[in-house]
């Protein structure tokens, strides 16, 4: 089998075709938390394009890849920040600790397992801390569609290395999400009308730690 890290080749440190449309709606919801811990965990951080992007944001950001040229191409960019080889398979608390914020753009859909990605996004959290995620987006309209024009060939684009193993509509997300011990699970789908989006955003939280109980004196 071939290594993961010569399956995800960067030639450049550009942002990629999706980042470019996903990130108005990511950073509105990052906004929207009003985080005062500035710190960020990006899981897939390809090239380290969403890095830049974050750090605009007074955020300072770790991220893993399982790509050396990525990896290569965030530190040079980025040489402040902790970027390393690894992946969501990877016990990446031990490795960096726990983060208010993850982000991981279009990444899930290239995971073997689902539930491994979304326990690794659980566990770099810190109590209270949120999630946001995306990858690409099916629902019944989308696969009809895709289905009448003939598209699926080129949509799953099988003849390629390195590209997409999952797939995931709404409910199957929310599934997997919720299966990990996220609460709070949202969606907003991005490009194009709803029904035929490009992307699935999924905003989720991790549960915050249980107040202490307080004992009366009898």
């Amino acid at each position: 089998m071939t290594a993961a890290a010569d399956l995800f080749e960067y030639r450049d440190a550009a942002t990629t075709w999706a980042q470019n449309y996903l990130w108005p709606v990511v950073k509105a919801e990052i906004e929207s938390l009003g985080l005062a811990d500035r710190r960020a965990f990006d899981l897939g951080c390809g090239n380290g394009s969403l890095a830049r992007m974050l750090q605009a944001q007074s955020f300072r950001v770790s991220g893993v890849d399982p790509s050396n040229s990525g990896i290569a191409m965030a530190r040079a960019a980025l040489p402040e920040f902790r970027f390393e080889v690894g992946s969501s398979a990877d016990d990446l608390k031990a490795r960096f600790g726990t983060f208010p914020l993850v982000v991981s753009l279009e990444v899930i859909e290239h995971c073997y397992s689902a539930h491994r990605f979304a326990a690794a996004c659980f566990d770099l959290l810190g109590d209270g801390g949120t999630l946001i995620c995306s990858t690409p987006y099916h629902g019944y309209l989308k696969n009809l569609a895709l289905s009448v024009f003939d598209k699926w060939d080129r949509h799953h684009t099988s003849i390629h290395d390195g590209l997409h193993i999952k797939f995931f509509s709404e409910r199957t997300l929310r599934v997997v999400l919720e299966e990990a011990g996220f609460t709070a699970v949202r969606f907003v789908r991005v490009g194009r009308i709803p029904p035929l989006a490009k992307s699935l955003v999924a905003i989720a939280r991790k549960p915050a730690a249980p107040a202490a109980a307080v004992t009366r004196a009898s």
